[in-house]
């Protein structure tokens, strides 16, 4: 098996993502088949047939599912000899989550580890500086929103941590006050496990909205509710 190249046209990473299969769809042949891709640079489909005692057919019918989920594409083999070089797949980037990631878990173990070792302190100095470096980006990626009326601030937040995995929205209270809304919360594994991030998580909201408004959270995932919400009010 050469070295490839990739064709024209072809999609890669983000740009399948739309039609990214989910690990739920994928049947035991499929599974096998990213299996085995993700042990090599690439394979052609009478190679796969080959080893898996299939037809070429079968082969590309499950390669040609795949690659319209983005988690395959085609590759130009470098030819051998004369004629046209064979046609190859590999992994797309978006194949990665079909395989297992532990990053929750290496995060709640970091948090514990540093609790442990330095003391909850040093891991209030960590979150903390989390939360600077958290401002500043957001600061840079969404303007300074002080000066704004509260409800465009929050409109802008809420479409930052849409883009984080939220699911965030602002919603317009009769009051004149405005309720940023979590429908989702990626982080929710290591929150369980610390409690400070939470916390981190207002003092980010209060740094970036302003002095001149008052938040409170009425809702809160860990809690038992069913997301996180934030009553936002000028001061």
């Amino acid at each position: 098996m050469g070295a490839t190249t990739q064709q024209p046209g072809t999609k890669t990473g983000s740009g399948a993502a739309a039609g990214a299969s989910t690990s739920a769809d994928l049947s035991e042949a499929k599974r096998r088949l990213l299996g085995r891709l993700k042990r090599t640079d690439s394979a052609t489909a009478p190679e796969l047939a080959a080893e898996f005692g299939l037809t070429d057919t079968a082969i590309r019918q499950h390669l040609e599912a795949m690659e319209t989920g983005g988690l395959v594409e085609r590759a130009t083999s470098v030819p051998a000899g004369r004629g046209r070089p064979p046609v190859a797949w590999r992994l797309t980037a978006l194949a990665a989550a079909v395989f297992p990631d532990r990053h929750r878990d290496l995060t709640v173990d970091l948090l514990d580890a540093v609790r442990r070792s330095l003391g909850p302190e040093a891991l209030d100095a960590v979150l903390d500086a989390r939360t600077a470096a958290q401002l500043a980006d957001y600061q840079g990626s969404i303007g300074r929103t002080r000066g704004r009326d509260v409800l465009a601030r929050v409109r802008a937040l809420a479409a930052r941590r849409t883009a984080e995995g939220y699911l965030a929205e602002a919603e317009a209270q009769p009051d004149g006050a405005v309720l940023l809304v979590e429908h989702h919360c990626p982080i929710a594994d290591a929150a369980r496990s610390c409690a400070g991030l939470c916390r981190s998580e207002l003092d980010l909201f209060r740094g970036l909205l302003g002095p001149d408004v008052t938040i409170e959270r009425t809702s809160h995932l860990l809690a038992g509710d069913q997301r996180c919400a934030y009553r936002i009010t000028r001061a």
